[in-house]
């Protein structure tokens, strides 16, 4: 069956390469193992994370452009191998801080960077019909690889070691990400589904034009953009980092606080396909403005939501459903926004706001607990960046090559 007679089987690629994407989120069952085992501070566990959010973002300014010329296929397969490469030589270093860094960090962000925007250009391409649902379930993958992974890893370090389970990890990633990227493919010139006609309502939500990255970066949306985007990226990433620490730190027992892992790494994923549902019927703006809105509150109510495992479990859910909202809105509303011909590009650089907040949050946490021993003012002011974000959200219009370069 070709692609055109079933446009869902890129959705099954996308799914299959996201979830080992994804795995990245499950970082912090690693936590505990490294500064127990190879004596990190919390620190330098964040700076690990840190630099694979950061390489990753950096990495998808190229991977977006060489996709939109070449193709999501090649790309995504080459970020298959570079990502399962960064793992199995991380189980050759011995744990010493810096290899680690380079190889979890540097080698395995490039990889995920490389492979992510594929996924997400190919299926906005084959479903203008749908565009919000299916960059939500495309990037769903992410957050319930997360979910997977957490389980996986923290069984591997259990039985095997830290070292050990970094190998296997590896190893998996390179299959997986280079069989799903097999099924990425772009719709041929022109191509639409049989009978879809633009809505009234999309027309009005949507530019009419294809936005080259220099026109885009010129515009005020893009930067309206940017800093939402860095808003609450920050908030759901800064819990991500340190969500089983900081339940251990609550009195919390290992079980308990590795489940809210679990728990917000499967929120995040049904949030990425809810989020986009949702701004499918009431448009990206005020399904930003609502998401940014409860996470900004969510990250002011978290300092007390610690105690019980109940509470943890529900704050969990609730930043993971609304932290994956970002990576189904963004996308969508950027190719909505600066249209699709270059969503690659224009993504991978509205993305660099992601790997600004891969550094601000999980560095901003760690560095807060290891001064204080609280995570208290790190959360209060993400959950104030989130509320701004959403005022910012209820300003947004769609720009129009027409008319001036900061129109809004």
């Amino acid at each position: 069956m070709s692609l055109t007679e079933n446009r869902w089987l890129v959705v099954v690629g996308a799914l299959t390469v996201q979830m080992c994407l994804g795995a990245i989120y499950s970082w912090s069952v690693f936590v505990n193992p490294l500064k127990e085992v190879f004596f990190y501070t919390t620190t330098q566990t964040q700076i690990i994370f840190s630099l694979s959010l950061a390489t990753f973002a950096l990495t998808m300014i190229y991977a977006g452009r060489l996709q939109d010329r070449i193709g999501p296929r090649i790309v995504a397969t080459l970020g298959g191998i570079v990502l399962g490469a960064g793992y199995l030589l991380a189980a050759l270093t011995e744990g010493g801080f810096l290899l680690v860094a380079l190889t979890i960090g540097v080698i395995g962000g490039a990889g995920i960077g490389l492979a992510y925007v594929c996924p997400i250009a190919a299926c906005v391409k084959w479903f203008p019909d749908k565009r919000g649902l299916v960059t939500g379930v495309a990037v769903a993958g992410f957050g319930g690889g997360a979910w997977f992974f957490a389980k996986v890893a923290s069984g591997l370090i259990e039985t095997h070691g830290i070292l050990i389970a970094f190998k296997y990890l590896g190893g998996i990633f390179m299959i997986a990400v280079v069989a799903g990227a097999q099924l990425l493919r772009n719709p041929p010139a022109e191509w639409k589904p049989a009978g879809w006609q633009l809505s009234e309502f999309s027309a009005r939500t949507a530019s009419a034009a294809d936005f080259e990255w220099r026109d885009m970066v010129r515009r005020q949306q893009f930067w309206m953009l940017w800093i939402m985007f860095l808003s609450g990226a920050t908030a759901g990433l800064l819990v991500i980092g340190i969500l089983k620490p900081y339940g251990l730190h609550s009195g919390l027992s290992p079980a308990a606080a590795a489940n809210a892992v679990g728990i917000l790494a499967l929120f995040n994923g049904a949030g990425r396909i809810i989020w986009g549902m949702v701004s499918d019927r009431i448009g990206r703006k005020n399904a930003m403005a609502l998401m940014f809105l409860l996470q900004g509150l969510m990250m002011f109510t978290l300092i007390e939501m610690g105690s019980t495992e109940l509470t943890l479990s529900v704050a969990a859910a609730w930043i993971g459903f609304n932290f994956g909202g970002n990576l189904a809105l963004f996308p969508a509303t950027t190719a909505d926004f600066f249209g699709t011909r270059n969503v690659g590009m224009n993504y991978a650089l509205l993305f660099t706001a992601y790997g600004a907040a891969g550094i601000m949050g999980p560095v901003l946490v760690g560095s807060v607990f290891d001064m204080t021993g609280s995570y208290v003012w790190a959360f209060i002011p993400s959950g104030a960046a989130c509320l701004v974000a959403a005022g910012i959200a209820l300003k947004l219009k769609p720009p129009h090559r027409a008319g001036p370069v900061t129109e809004c």
